[in-house]
């Protein structure tokens, strides 16, 4: 019997089941991390900002944000950021400093083992 999320947002789902079915047939344990942090209650799960990227990336590193990226800040370095969801001037501000924004289901496809993908949260 498949396990429930209790999430009502079918786009969610689908994600959380992909990711499981990622980690266990990869063997890569930070799809697991990544799925267990979108089942969160969205009380416990606080949006993230691009300052926040810039102070914690480092260049052409690819980070994953199991949640929401807000505009809030500026970024110069040239990230992959793969989020559950963008605001549109995040998603600009990424692009704008010569980085990539993309879905967590886009990362999982292009890099199914996870290797070197680092989660902020």
């Amino acid at each position: 019997m498949a396990r429930s999320s209790g999430k009502g947002n079918p786009v969610l789902q689908r994600t959380i089941h992909e990711l499981r079915r990622a980690a266990r047939s990869h063997h890569a344990a930070v799809w697991h991390s990544v799925a267990e942090r979108l089942e969160r209650s969205r009380h416990q799960v606080d949006p993230l900002n691009v300052g926040e990227l810039e102070r914690l990336a480092k260049a052409d590193e690819t980070l994953v944000v199991p949640g929401k990226l807000l505009a809030a800040g500026s970024i110069a370095k040239p990230v992959t950021v793969a989020a559950f969801s963008y605001s549109e001037a995040a998603r600009a501000k990424i692009h704008a400093a010569g980085g990539k924004a993309l879905t967590i289901s886009e990362l999982l496809r292009a890099d199914p083992k996870g290797r070197g993908v680092r989660i902020v949260a």
